[in-house]
């Protein structure tokens, strides 16, 4: 999560729960954004509803709709237009309890936290049909971040190198400090700079200079970065790919001398950062479960 767009949310969630998917662990993404832009990354916006069940579930309880096999090990619950007034509904919920707390006390306080705890509610009734459940945060939208932060056990952050994006970080650990007391589990797992150059070496020690004064540590930032490849994530959203998937498409096409020569026919053209785009996702990958392992280990001897 970020409290700015345009950092790769949704793209970093569609990758790395496509990657653990196909790696064989059982995958739940939930899109919390009312944009849905999920769907475009998965190529599965025909079958959406738009965040219809996933916003009546969060305001009156229940179990949304499933989205089953949108890849292999990979379920979905669809975001959309809907979410925002599920985000309207638990906002007026939490300020009318916030008003009333000053009279009410503790009642009305346990009524406010009951709007946080929508989303954790709804995950106790399926996240245990999974190994992993990953959502995709909105920007800017109090009520759904607040939810989110309250049901999660770990936050991954996307990050440019720019200074908007690294007022985005703390927004998001203001928020998590927030939920300390609904949420004590939670924890960051890291930041991982993206939509970056490679050679950007001078800009990447700035920004994990700053990331270490915010954090007292440099162990926040994940060890690689998600290049800036505008034609492949442009690609993938237009087929409907995940970049290993274009990556694995583009490679089955003809050779361009083949083509030169007559003997093929150009087909499944493409962009040439597609390789680049799909190895850099599947370092964030490993990396996330790595982490996720290693906290759970340190968990477990504590």
């Amino acid at each position: 999560m970020n409290g700015k767009g345009g950092v790769f949310k949704t793209s970093l969630v569609a990758n790395v729960g496509g990657l653990l998917a196909e790696g064989g662990s059982r995958v739940l993404l939930i899109d919390l954004d009312p944009q849905g832009n999920l769907a475009e990354d998965l190529g599965y916006a025909d079958q959406g509803d738009g965040g219809r069940t996933l916003a009546a579930s969060l305001c009156f309880g229940g179990t949304p709709d499933l989205l089953l096999g949108v890849r292999p090990n990979l379920d979905v619950i669809a975001g959309g237009p809907h979410l925002d007034d599920a985000a309207a509904f638990l906002g007026a919920k939490a300020q009318k309890d916030r008003d009333a707390a000053a009279f009410l006390g503790a009642k009305a306080q346990k009524d406010r936290d009951a709007a946080q705890l929508a989303l954790a509610k709804l995950l106790a009734e399926v996240a245990g049909e999974y190994d992993l459940v990953l959502l995709d945060c909105p920007p800017g939208n109090e009520p759904l971040q607040a939810a989110a932060v309250a049901a999660a056990r770990y936050a991954v952050v996307p990050l440019k190198t720019d200074m908007s994006s690294r007022k985005g970080v703390a927004a998001v650990a203001a928020r998590m400090d927030s939920v300390v007391g609904l949420n004590p589990s939670l924890d960051l797992l890291g930041v991982v700079l993206v939509g970056t150059g490679t050679n950007s070496k001078q800009v990447h020690k700035v920004t994990r200079d700053h990331l270490t004064a915010d954090f007292g540590t440099d162990e926040v930032l994940f060890p690689m970065t998600i290049r800036h490849a505008e034609a492949t994530a442009q690609a993938c959203r237009e087929r409907g790919l995940l970049a290993h998937e274009l990556e694995r498409e583009l490679s089955k096409g003809p050779k361009w001398w083949e083509v030169l020569r007559g003997e093929a026919k150009a087909g499944n053209t493409g962009p040439k950062s597609a390789s680049s785009v799909a190895e850099d996702l599947h370092a964030v990958a490993m990396e996330v479960t790595r982490r996720i392992a290693v906290a759970e280990s340190q968990e477990v001897n504590a």
